[in-house]
């Protein structure tokens, strides 16, 4: 899937800020494999692992060819995490192979809809999400927002990447969780329990919504039919 540049997704942002519902999104939790880092400069899974990374979405992307209909590949850490759309369950199903056949791939996500592709009005609430969630990780001093990697699709918001402690992953989703136009986020980040003040995994609770840094806050009216303020986080293992 063709995204639009990041840097028009950021100048959307007063133009799509309003007409984003600001409710809390349910949240499924997968304490998966291990993870890496997002930034470059302030990762654990260092430079190597970062080219290993690039070089692993490349060799997919390139195996896909356009075949299975518009679909995003992100990895971290050798985990290939697969967003967009497939014009049949079948294209689906086929690209999660071939991406599982790919040396050097540990484990394959597959989140792909089956549908038609999203529009560029889609794409653009999706880049501003991103864009919103890693501000806001990033102004959070409570979170290495380094290690985490981001990933919208459809207002699903995904996080890859590598936690200090379940409570600095709890806050990190609570983050994405309400941040304007965010469905659902799903979580492929583990914890680390050997870290300082790392926790054995405990069910995430819902909280009141973060504080907004670097800004000031905003009223968003959530639109008809959407989950409550206090809408429950769902904890989901996955294998």
């Amino acid at each position: 899937m063709t995204r639009f540049s990041l840097k028009v997704a950021v100048l959307t942002t007063g133009l799509l800020s309003p007409l984003l519902g600001g409710c809390p999104a349910a949240v499924v939790g997968g304490l998966a494999a291990a993870g890496g880092a997002g930034y470059e400069a302030a990762q654990e899974r260092g430079v190597n692992g970062t080219f290993d990374d690039m070089n692993l979405q490349a060799r997919v992307s390139n195996a896909f060819n356009g075949q299975y209909g518009s679909i995003n590949t992100t990895v971290y850490g050798g985990q290939v995490l697969l967003t967009g759309t497939s014009p049949t369950q079948q294209a689906k199903f086929q690209a999660a192979q071939v991406a599982r056949q790919i040396a050097g791939v540990k484990v394959v996500y597959d989140e792909v809809q089956v549908g038609p592709n999203a529009d560029g009005w889609q794409i653009a609430k999706d880049d501003w999400i991103t864009a919103r969630v890693r501000s806001d990780l990033v102004f959070n001093g409570d979170i290495r927002s380094g290690n985490y990697t981001i990933e919208t699709d459809h207002g699903s918001v995904y996080l890859l990447g590598s936690a200090r402690s379940q409570a600095e992953l709890d806050k990190a989703t609570q983050a994405a969780r309400y941040v304007p136009g965010v469905q659902r986020v799903v979580s492929f980040v583990s914890v680390r329990y050997g870290e300082p003040n790392g926790q054995p995994p405990a069910t995430a609770q819902a909280g009141p919504p973060p504080m907004v840094y670097g800004g000031t806050n905003q009223s968003y009216a959530p639109p008809s039919g959407s989950p409550s303020a206090n809408a429950p986080i769902q904890v989901q293992k996955l294998n």
